[in-house]
């Protein structure tokens, strides 16, 4: 991956409006967030020769291709796992690029997740392997796995809800400042958090994602074409996937340590390739379709020691002035859950300076994929 670095950039973001029902189809969605994307770059879409999106996209290249009028496609992936699948499309697409199997590519994701169907619901499917040894005996869904890993990191470090409010509240403060976030008009209190319902105990209603319909895209170039478009470009410094050894979906029951998820995999690659260390990364985009998400991330990127996720939140250290801002546009949690794209396209917000949260002088960001699944992550900079 040594070639990668600094190779490619994003030039181009887009996306639609966010809300819980949106009338449009996912087609017409990803149609018009990429089409904002290209825009956004000052590129045609006749000059993409390149995509790459989710395997649960229903939006297929083809569909898009047509649609949109791109030229040929001479690259095309899909990466899977949903939300750790996120920063994988970009990274795919740099890779072909600086390979010089392509010029000009499009990441998108869409979805209707806020008016359609949950996957879970789908009783007459027959269940993947992992999903046999955990949905017969009560992990329904996604926050119940999640909830089993919450509650062991409390056990075993003494994390408590109030962690996870830290997390909650950073989201939905810098939602309260981003007009396009569903939650901009919606102040979160510790009274709120304590005593909404429960959905998977110990995780509340505040400790999950929105159910948000929208859609996403970036656009991606060489370093060298970034030069000549329309926006600053923001480089694709180092990009890794993850997949740890006898991993087991978001339960992870037969690795040694199930706190040790597919992050810390992510994460020693992801350095590897990179100029700077933890320290000195500026603002971070921490995927958190569930508030523990963030510190375990936090954990497996090496911004603070094994079971120090939750004390790490302390003293607003992941709001605007804190030691690792995060989750600038609200993040999944208060601005749109749309398997963590929005965090992309928010991380280049920061780098060119347009962030309705802006940390100062920002140059470096950190942009993760769901950790609990096999994931993937962009380290970013101007």
């Amino acid at each position: 991956m040594a070639g990668l670095k600094d190779a490619t950039a994003i030039v181009g973001i887009g996306q639609t409006r966010f809300a819980k029902h949106l009338p449009e189809d996912e087609r017409t969605l990803a149609c018009r967030a990429v089409l904002a994307a290209l825009d956004d770059a000052g590129i045609t879409p006749a000059e993409v020769d390149a995509v790459a999106s989710f395997t649960m996209e229903e939006t297929d290249e083809v569909e898009l291709a047509k649609a949109v009028g791109f030229g040929d496609l001479t690259f095309f992936a899909k990466s899977p796992y949903g939300g750790g699948g996120s920063c994988a499309t970009v990274a795919h697409l740099a890779t072909a690029i600086a390979a010089g199997q392509a010029s000009v590519g499009v990441a998108w994701r869409s979805r209707k997740r806020g008016s359609g169907p949950r996957p879970w619901t789908n009783t007459t499917a027959q269940l993947p392997t992992p999903a046999q040894w955990t949905r017969p005996f009560g992990l329904l869904r996604p926050a119940d796995e999640i909830a089993l890993l919450a509650r062991r990191h409390m056990h075993e470090y003494g994390t408590t809800r109030d962690h996870l409010f830290n997390v909650a509240l950073a989201c939905r403060n810098r939602a309260n400042q981003n007009p396009a976030a569903i939650m901009y008009d919606r102040p979160l209190t510790r009274e709120m958090y304590m005593t909404s319902r429960w959905i998977s105990e110990p995780l509340c209603l505040f400790d999950n994602c929105l159910e948000t319909d929208g859609a996403l895209a970036c656009v991606v170039v060489s370093a060298e074409r970034a030069r000549d478009c329309r926006r600053t470009p923001v480089y694709i410094h180092a990009a890794a996937q993850g997949l740890p050894a006898q991993h087991h979906g978001m339960v992870n029951y037969w690795n040694d340590d199930p706190l040790t998820g597919p992050s810390w995999a992510t994460a020693r690659h992801l350095w590897k390739q990179a100029d700077f260390t933890p320290d000195d990364v500026q603002v971070a985009q921490i995927y958190d379709a569930f508030t523990p998400l963030v510190p375990l991330s936090l954990e497996g990127y090496g911004f603070c020691g094994r079971g120090e996720g939750g004390a790490f939140t302390e003293g607003g250290a992941l709001e605007l002035g804190g030691r690792l801002p995060v989750n600038t546009g609200g993040g999944g949690l208060s601005e749109a859950y749309v398997h963590g794209f929005n965090l992309i396209n928010e991380g280049v917000k920061q780098l060119r300076g347009t962030s309705t949260a802006q940390v100062p002088d920002a140059s470096t960001c950190l942009v993760t994929a769901g950790e609990g699944v096999p994931t993937s992550a962009l380290l970013l900079r101007t």
